[in-house]
């Protein structure tokens, strides 16, 4: 498998050019308190990975990303045929006083995962990433809920399907990394060691 600064030489700069357009226009747009959200973390660790040719912050963020994407795009196409949001969270795209230029960077939904991806046929599923990814969103869940509530960051104050709280904090906070790790995070992670080999496995 390939890892190192060198693994990526054209995919590292796009990152790079991406970062710098993409994280001051959400600042601006969105505040400093929108980068505790896991998909915006999940930008700027993945295109430090394809700097770095890390697989492991590489695999990680895979194991975030992919099952956000797949939301993402459905919620966005439900809302366009239907009008009606399916799960919920994308209602800002639809915020008209926010410039469409960038509304649109919340594309790297789609378009991330899909990088890593292929930066995963060169490194390989590290398969420490499940266990980096959940202490990353254990870390944010508990950093969010010191934002208010409106925010709802990471569902920390409301879960994303029955729109409710779980008890006090604690346990609220308990239920939200659970489900995380149990429904999105694990079968990605099973998905993935199916589909890339080992960190330093070939074939």
């Amino acid at each position: 498998m390939t890892t190192g600064t060198n693994a990526f030489p054209v995919l590292r700069w796009v990152g790079l050019l991406w970062t710098l357009v993409w994280l001051p226009a959400y600042i601006r747009f969105w505040g400093w308190a929108n980068l505790l959200h896991l998909c915006d973390v999940a930008v700027l660790l993945a295109c430090a990975g394809l700097w770095w040719g890390s697989s492991l912050l590489i695999s990680s963020q895979a194991v975030s990303s992919l099952a956000a994407g797949i939301f993402w795009a459905t919620d966005i196409g439900w809302r366009l045929v239907t009008g009606r949001f399916l799960v919920g969270g994308t209602d800002y795209m639809w915020d008209t006083r926010v410039p469409l230029w960038a509304r649109l960077l919340s594309s790297f939904h789609i378009g991330l995962p899909l990088a890593l991806l292929w930066a995963m046929r060169k490194t390989g599923y590290d398969r420490r990433a499940l266990a980096l990814q959940a202490a990353i969103a254990a870390g944010l869940f508990v950093a969010s809920r010191f934002l208010p509530a409106g925010y709802n960051m990471n569902y920390v104050y409301q879960d994303p399907l029955f729109h409710r709280s779980w008890g006090p904090a604690p346990a609220h906070l308990a239920v939200i990394f659970v489900g995380a790790v149990a429904f999105v995070y694990w079968p990605t992670h099973l998905l993935l060691s199916w589909m890339f080999p080992a960190v330093g496995v070939t074939k």
